[in-house]
């Protein structure tokens, strides 16, 4: 590409293999660090690849804003409207984003979540058990990696698990690239009944869950704003564990030599889930984080319009190779980087904690319990998830 930096390209998204990053990456961090991109839906951003200009931009909520009063670029054709609630406090800056942030930040501090390592373990153990029974081959993601982390953030907040279609279906609208601004409407509005219900229900007969407690001691939360902070719990609470999760066990099995590692030492699990994800969230290619500059900022070089888009590239920063030696490659003696896998800055993931004691229970315990485990079928045959903002596997068919 030889097109001047602040000329458009379109956004790269090709890959030569599935379990590798978008072709262009490599070039990118070499070469055009900052670069001007378009968008699927005819946006233009600027796309900023490297570790360094991605903390840059996410860590300066001042010079860079979260808010998403017009519409933002996006990797859909069809652009859909911002989301208009207050409490979708991740789209929003300042004390509203604190406002809210606030009232969840307890929820997820690290000591909450080893107390629910004994749970989370009860529930490996019990879907390990169906796997087990089952004829192989077995779909991991229908079996495992997709009902333990809904099952997690269902008990934690508080919603029966037999709602699971609900949450599993509006996590599939709103981060799938194909549906409409009405089906994803729609799709909330069945799942905010559902929550009406578990609401009424909590505060006659308040239990020891997140909604029970966000009644019982955050009075001034309307229901339409604690709706809006499950809904979004809920399908982030699960999505984020399960595509990470299916990624980590199909890169482990492709990588014998690493896995041998993982598994003759499970005492370091915690660091092999650090550079697996910071690996995995590499290979996805992500590009659904956007900024819109303050002021005007000049960054790697270019100068950066007060009202222009940014685009920082979660999957460039993982892999760029300021952050660690041959960051394109899994090394799971390495000392873990301080990789951005979760973001960075005042909208780094809520949940980052849960999602790292689940996928260290997960992984240990299927590669404890199924030590030959294997692909059923070529990963060229494996059906992925081009069509959604969160890049995955659909289907892990194994045997053992």
């Amino acid at each position: 590409m030889t097109c001047p930096a602040h000329e458009p390209i379109p956004l790269p998204r090709e890959r030569d293999h599935a379990l590798q990053p978008v072709r262009e990456v490599p070039r990118l961090l070499r070469e055009e660090p900052v670069r001007k991109v378009r968008f699927p839906n005819g946006m233009d951003a600027w796309l900023v690849s490297s570790n360094e200009y991605f903390r840059a931009v996410t860590g300066d909520p001042q010079r860079f804003s979260s808010r998403k009063d017009e519409i933002e670029p996006q990797m859909r054709q069809v652009s859909r409207p911002p989301v208009d609630n207050p409490a979708a406090f991740n789209r929003a800056d300042g004390e509203q984003h604190l406002h809210y942030r606030r009232k969840l930040t307890k929820e997820f501090i690290v000591k909450r979540m080893t107390g629910l390592r004994p749970r989370i373990q009860q529930i490996v153990d019990e879907h390990l058990d169906d796997v087990a029974r089952h004829p192989a081959p077995v779909d991991l993601v229908s079996t495992f990696t997709l009902p333990v982390p809904s099952l997690v953030i269902a008990e934690l907040l508080g919603v029966p698990y037999e709602h699971r279609q609900a949450f599993q279906e509006a996590a599939n609208k709103s981060l799938g690239l194909n549906a409409t601004a009405d089906e994803v409407q729609e799709s909330f509005a069945k799942l905010g009944e559902i929550l009406e219900r578990v609401f009424d229900a909590r505060t006659s007969d308040p239990r020891e869950d997140l909604i029970s407690r966000l009644l019982h001691e955050q009075p001034d939360l309307s229901r339409a704003e604690l709706t809006t902070l499950c809904i979004g719990l809920l399908i982030a609470g699960h999505e984020t564990t399960a595509n990470i999760s299916s990624m980590a066990i199909l890169t482990l099995l492709q990588e014998p030599h690493q896995l041998a590692k993982f598994t003759a030492q499970p005492e370091k699990a915690g660091q092999a889930v650090e550079e697996l994800t910071r690996c995995i969230v590499g290979i996805s290619g992500a590009a659904s984080i956007t900024r819109r500059a303050v002021e005007d900022v000049e960054i790697g070089g270019h100068l950066i319009r007060a009202g222009e888009w940014v685009a920082p590239s979660l999957a460039a920063a993982n892999l760029d190779p300021a952050l660690c030696p041959h960051a394109d490659q899994l090394d799971l003696d390495r000392t873990p980087a301080q990789h951005v896998a979760f973001g960075y800055g005042p909208h780094a993931c809520l949940g980052q904690n849960l999602a790292r004691a689940e996928l260290e229970i997960m992984l240990v315990s299927l590669f404890s319990r199924f030590p030959r485990l294997r692909l059923a079928v070529p990963v060229e045959e494996l059906p992925f998830r081009n069509d959604m903002l969160v890049y995955g596997v659909r289907t892990l068919p194994v045997t053992w």
